[in-house]
């Protein structure tokens, strides 16, 4: 009876694991360096923006981040369906190009962005104009997706994240 037991659990439990993939790979699309270029193919795969995720090493709230939401299959497809998705190193001395043309590196991007806290979430429209950013971790999966669906319905025209979560 106990081994029946542990395998009925255990058939429960396989698809919780199976559902969990690695973000570096699964979430995060190799980087470019180029934010324009990156735009024209946003563009091109009907694509409704950019995403990017503002982190640092040894950032306790980036790391809970990849490792309980950002590694969900469902939270990997929906985001990777709608935009195209970008990690920034916060202290980064990667060179890079912004939206505007401009080459940089990933810090004094970031620090030309006001991000001073990690993790910070921002969403780029199709014209590289920051249309929603969110600074620290969100709570939970649930909140994370909530967040890619304000954006991708527009509802960033009309309202605050704080109103568009409180509605739903």
């Amino acid at each position: 009876m106990r081994q029946m037991l542990i395998a009925f659990f255990l058939i429960l439990a396989a698809p919780a694991w199976a559902e969990t993939r690695d973000p570096a790979n699964h979430f995060f699309q190799p980087k470019f360096g180029d934010l324009q270029a990156d735009l024209q193919e946003a563009r091109k795969q009907g694509k409704q923006g950019i995403f990017l995720f503002f982190e640092m090493d040894a950032c306790p709230f980036c790391e809970r981040m990849k490792t309980t939401i950002l590694n969900q299959s469902d939270v990997q497809d929906d985001y990777r369906a709608k935009f195209l998705l970008y990690p920034i190193d916060v202290n980064g001395d990667t060179e890079m190009t912004d939206f505007q043309g401009n080459h940089t590196t990933e810090k004094a991007f970031a620090f030309g962005l006001r991000v001073r806290a990690t993790p910070v979430l921002m969403f780029f429209d199709l014209d590289g104009k920051m249309v929603a950013r969110h600074t620290g971790p969100v709570k939970n999966k649930d909140e994370f997706m909530l967040l890619g669906r304000y954006v991708s319905e527009g509802a960033y025209t009309t309202q605050h994240f704080i109103k568009y979560k409180q509605g739903k």
